[in-house]
């Protein structure tokens, strides 16, 4: 997958701007770029040092297309690890266009997804992880999945794994020489010290393991349904969460007839609140559709949000508390919180009873915005930002999960068959087999099918 061409894309987002960046990297990008760009100093381009800026103008023949600065980065000390050029030009879509043409015609070829971050990979500038991490960061949109992104593209992540396996080899090594004089029958790896060793690597694999499920929370956010019977007040609340009117709000009942979706950050974590039809039994084709909808987006939902009228009279909580078993009954593993709507119209009195009736319930009102935040805690509740708050190594990508679930697959076999005095031959099987999955994390393992399913994801550019 290594390409000796100099590749060049637009490294800004696509359209109209103030300034747009165009980037080449290769061998041949300095000499190329020396074609196009005449410097108002008069300075050459290939005899200045790395890591200089430029003014000057991009030049097709002798008609001038724009004044741009043109950066300079040389060899290993550039993000690709070879000569790289950033051209900073005026943000026209013409402009970009006709300087991207001409570099082409110069001999440059256009990038493909991500080929600027595959190519730092692998001329050795990260490791596989810190590149999936560069992703990431790009598509962060909170503080949280932001953070994490950082520590890994900085080799939080890998740094723990590389540990983990330069040890494992180390006695792995030592257990391939006691194969080599085999029949000496003598033992060069410590095997109380190889049980501890086992030990922490898989403590350490399950610490990892357990907190993909925070990563992934953090990283795609926590989908919340809003549920309830009709006009209780669900659009409603959805338009105060997020502070604007993103739903219909109408006194008619069952005007949501389909799903209404808005991503909202509390506490540095994205929430992705739903808000679904009303729950009822109805003749009209179109609202049971919708109705139909609702129940597949709880099934999707890892919070649930059942929404009832608070003015209801408290004869009518038994029949509430029947439908709250319903949806408990249904999803019995999805946290439910149970929200008492329009309290403003309640009485201190019919609170205090409706509060003895359902313990768990919290009272607001959605048109006043009263409570909102209270809601905004309990949700947060939900995530545990513990390892967050502590700069904990959290795994967000699926590949990483799964790799690290067959290291610890491989570990615990490890571990039984030394407590089984299976043997060595057989033991040195699984430990190849637990530094293969550490590898492919941090790509040390790797193949052009991996690489270009994870190169594939990212944009042109990057």
């Amino acid at each position: 997958m290594i390409s000796n061409e100099t590749i060049v894309a637009l490294a800004s987002p696509s359209g109209a701007g103030a300034i747009a960046v165009i980037r080449l990297s290769g061998k041949e990008a300095i000499s190329i770029a020396e074609q196009v760009f005449q410097s108002v100093s008069g300075k050459i381009i290939s005899k200045q040092k790395t890591h200089t800026l430029h003014l000057g103008t991009i030049v097709d023949n002798s008609k001038v297309l724009d004044q741009v600065l043109l950066s300079v980065f040389k060899g290993n000390n550039s993000y690709t690890g070879e000569n790289t050029i950033e051209i900073s030009c005026h943000g026209s879509t013409y402009i970009q266009q006709q300087i991207i043409q001409l570099l082409l015609r110069k001999g440059c070829r256009m990038a493909q997804a991500g080929e600027f971050t595959l190519r730092s990979f692998l001329n050795g500038k990260m490791d596989l992880s810190q590149a999936e991490a560069v992703a990431d960061l790009i598509s962060s949109n909170n503080e949280a999945s932001h953070q994490i992104a950082m520590q890994q593209m900085r080799g939080g992540f890998s740094n723990e794994i590389s540990k983990l396996r330069e040890e494992l080899l180390n006695f792995a090594s030592l257990i391939e020489l006691e194969l080599d004089f085999a029949e000496e029958d003598v033992e060069f790896a410590d095997r109380t010290q190889f049980k501890e060793l086992l030990t922490r690597i898989e403590f350490v694999l399950k610490r990892l393991i357990d907190s993909f499920a925070v990563g992934n929370v953090i990283k795609n956010g926590i989908p919340v349904a809003i549920v309830g019977e009709p006009n209780v007040g669900k659009s409603t609340l959805l338009n105060a969460l997020l502070n604007e009117e993103r739903a219909i709000v109408s006194e008619i009942a069952g005007t949501t007839r389909d799903a209404i979706e808005d991503e909202l950050v509390i506490g540095g974590i994205g929430f992705r609140f739903i808000d679904t039809a009303g729950i009822r039994e109805t003749i009209d084709f179109v609202e049971s559709m919708g109705i139909k909808k609702t129940f597949e987006k709880i099934e999707q939902a890892q919070v649930v949000v059942y929404l009832f009228d608070g003015a209801v009279t408290l004869s009518a909580v038994e029949v509430l508390s029947i439908e709250i078993e319903k949806i408990k009954n249904q999803f019995p593993l999805k946290p439910l919180i149970i929200i008492g709507n329009k309290a403003d119209k309640l009485s201190e009195e019919e609170a205090k009873n409706l509060k003895f009736q359902i313990p768990s319930i919290l009272l607001l009102s959605a048109k006043e915005k009263l409570g909102i935040e209270d809601l905004k805690n309990q949700l947060l509740s939900f995530v545990n930002t513990g390892a967050l708050r502590n700069n904990e190594t959290i795994v967000t990508n699926t590949r990483h999960y799964d790799s690290l679930i067959k290291a610890l697959e491989e570990i615990q076999k490890v571990k039984f068959g030394l407590q089984s005095n299976v043997p060595t031959d057989l033991m040195a099987i699984d430990i190849k087999q637990a530094l293969y999955y550490f590898g492919e994390i941090t790509g040390e393992v790797t193949n052009d099918e991996l690489l270009g399913n994870i190169f594939f994801n990212f944009c042109i550019g990057k």
